[in-house]
């Protein structure tokens, strides 16, 4: 009897978990500088590549980027396309103020790189139709946008919460990973990455 109580209140604090916005000061927002300088994250999936493979730009595929999954739009993505440059993921979820707030610098981002650095969301944590609300509201369409209802791109980055970033360098090494508070910092990041 005592396993019926006990199961349903784990999922739901595991639910509680995955769905909540943040805090407003987490260990993530404390130690953002000093990830920004780390090489790699514990989060971090394997990097190494196969030899034989290479994506769209002719770089060698690391593991991490050997995925594919559908944009909000329902088009067929495949991530070696992003071989070779650095790239940000960005996990959002529609309903999260703080993602809302990240919105106009990850576009700017996009727009200011494009063609040297990629740039993903990747929304979670709701439906479809609420995920091209959010990229219609908030004026992001410019760059794909994944839409990860099963959570598959989340744990394959081991990302537990939205309003995230996972900044890859070119090579698929996991540089930063964490909380930019309305996008603040990651023009810098990505700079650093392409200069």
């Amino acid at each position: 009897m005592r396993a019926r109580t006990l199961l349903p209140a784990a999922l739901t604090a595991a639910l509680i978990t995955l769905t909540g916005c943040g805090s407003g000061s987490s260990s993530d927002d404390a130690a953002e500088g000093a990830s920004a300088s780390t090489a790699s994250s514990p989060a971090q999936p394997p990097a190494s590549a196969e030899t034989g493979e290479s994506g769209d730009t002719g770089a060698q595929v690391p593991q991490v980027l050997r995925f594919t999954a559908t944009t909000v739009d329902g088009k067929p993505f495949d991530a070696k396309t992003l071989a070779g440059k650095p790239t940000v993921l960005w996990f959002w979820a529609p309903w999260c103020p703080k993602c809302k707030a990240q919105a106009a610098e990850t576009a700017k981002v996009a727009a200011d790189y494009a063609g040297k650095a990629n740039v993903v969301g990747v929304a979670g944590l709701d439906k479809n139709a609420a995920m091209k609300d959010f990229v219609a509201d908030t004026g992001t369409s410019a760059f794909p946008h994944l839409s990860d209802e099963k959570g598959e791109v989340w744990k394959r980055f081991k990302v537990t919460e939205q309003s995230r970033y996972v900044i890859l360098d070119k090579d698929g090494k996991t540089v930063y990973e964490g909380v930019l508070p309305g996008g603040k910092g990651l023009g810098e990041k990505v700079a650093g990455l392409t200069g």
